[in-house]
């Protein structure tokens, strides 16, 4: 497998490998998904936009370069911006590899940050030394105004030139919560949409702030996804409730969609409209109540984006999936193939709250 090296979300040459509910496995050009869903399913998307997370500043206390990437808030609150989980590093850029950037200062709580025209303040160390809860200075709308200005979308080495923001929003993109894309939704396009709509399949949002997908530290690599805000409307509740009394598929556009969905009916099975903070792993011993089927791109093994996949198929399932992406070149990351999943599982019933 390869990283795709060019920020193109629908290159005309991406590809989709189908893995059904028996474990079959075939592949069909990506543009084909239409064709693989039924009237009567549903396709759910994440329609949060991408925040430019990374600040370049100053360290105040030693004077060195420091880049924090904000990686987890509270609340999807317009003005609760002043408090965000981040992680620091060092001096360099993107063009480094993450594993290979060199750590920042020491870290101490009450330690200031300069960060362009922002002021941020380091108010603890969350078990690990580049992990941080941090506050910014200011009113809500200057410090919105500080990461519009100096921010820039979170990067990795795979990508040679820098990202526009632009490059990093999905075509659903509305709220600005996702600290990196929820790029199963680069696949969406108005011909898509308009395909559903004549294929009787349904389509609705949710909003869930996608997070940072790598730190370059095994250690907190292994604390990955951190806790995520998500909004839940009661249009994308209904409609998965209808979807479920016809036997239609509830198919999850990305990891984000699926752990939202299976938090908001974790504990006792009713599928809840409204606010929430997805807390959980989903992972092999997970039930799926919600998701029939996820749309992703290609995990690699040992990431909790490919862990969260062991809660629709076996491990002899996914290896299998997995040696067909090696075997037959697909691209990995955030602008490469995607795979249709199918849940290998039984279905749980799903009620809807009152």
């Amino acid at each position: 497998m390869q990283a795709r090296s060019i920020p193109s979300q629908r290159p005309a040459d991406a590809r989709l490998l189908i893995v059904d509910v028996h474990g079959q496995l075939r592949e069909t050009p990506r543009n084909e998904l239409i064709h693989q869903l039924r009237p009567g399913d549903l396709l759910v998307a994440n329609d949060a936009a991408t925040l430019p997370a990374s600040l370049l500043g100053v360290h105040e206390r030693s004077g060195a370069v420091i880049e924090i990437r904000l990686a987890g808030r509270r609340s999807l609150a317009v003005d609760d911006v002043r408090e965000f989980v981040a992680i620091a590093f060092g001096a360099g850029d993107y063009r480094i590899p993450t594993e290979d950037r060199p750590p920042p200062p020491a870290l101490l709580p009450g330690d200031r940050l300069r960060l362009g025209p922002l002021n941020a303040r380091i108010l603890r160390l969350d078990g690990h030394p580049r992990l941080i809860g941090l506050r910014f200075a200011g009113t809500p709308d200057e410090i919105w105004a500080g990461i519009a200005t100096h921010g820039k979308p979170i990067q990795y080495a795979h990508l040679p030139e820098p990202l526009a923001l632009w490059d990093a929003w999905t075509p659903a993109a509305a709220l600005p919560v996702a600290f990196e894309p929820p790029s199963a939704g680069f696949l969406l396009d108005w011909k898509l949409l308009r395909a559903l709509q004549e294929g009787g399949v349904g389509f609705e949002t949710l909003t869930h702030a996608a997070g940072i997908s790598s730190t370059g530290d095994p250690m907190l690599d292994a604390r990955l996804p951190f806790d995520e805000p998500y909004h839940l409307p009661v249009t994308t509740v209904r409609a998965i409730h209808e979807t479920k009394a016809r036997h239609g598929n509830v198919i999850a556009l990305g990891t984000t969609v699926t752990r939202a969905l299976e938090h908001a009916a974790r504990d006792s099975g009713r599928l809840r409209a409204g606010d929430g903070l997805a807390t959980q792993r989903i992972g092999s011993e997970t039930e799926l109540r919600v998701v029939d089927a996820i749309v992703t791109g290609v995990h690699q093994r040992g990431t909790s984006h490919y862990e969260l996949l062991r809660a629709f198929a076996s491990d002899d399932v996914l290896g299998r999936m997995s040696d067909t992406f090696e075997q037959r070149g697909f691209r990995t990351h955030e602008f490469g193939d995607s795979v249709l999943l199918a849940r290998q599982r039984l279905r749980a019933d799903v009620r809807i709250a009152a």
